[in-house]
């Protein structure tokens, strides 16, 4: 794959001399070694991430059981629901409203 993005970044003269000794002790390049680098530490997160994903789960899981339908005699509520909330309104509006 062609590489196309571009990222740089200020280190320690340390680290740069470091990660340049490194890159022809492996004979590569740095950039070479930074690819390499960063791909071992991503695939390591990911598979540290799924005792996360195992959490996020299960919290769902338990959000679940509270999840559900509302119970009640009439099937079509959620037809009339406008109708019956404007009726609410109107009757709370009514009751504010001094006599």
């Amino acid at each position: 794959m062609r590489k196309s993005e571009i990222y740089s970044w200020r280190v320690l003269p340390e680290i740069k001399t470091a990660l340049e000794w490194e890159a022809r002790r492996q004979r590569t390049t740095v950039a070479g070694l930074l690819d390499r680098m960063a791909e071992e530490w991503l695939a390591a997160r990911r598979a540290s991430s799924t005792g996360d994903d195992r959490e996020q789960a299960a919290l769902h899981a338990a959000a679940a059981t509270t999840l559900g339908s509302i119970a009640g005699g009439n099937p079509r509520r959620a037809e009339n629901a406008r109708i019956a909330v404007r009726k609410r309104l109107l009757k709370a509006h009514d009751r504010r409203r001094p006599h």
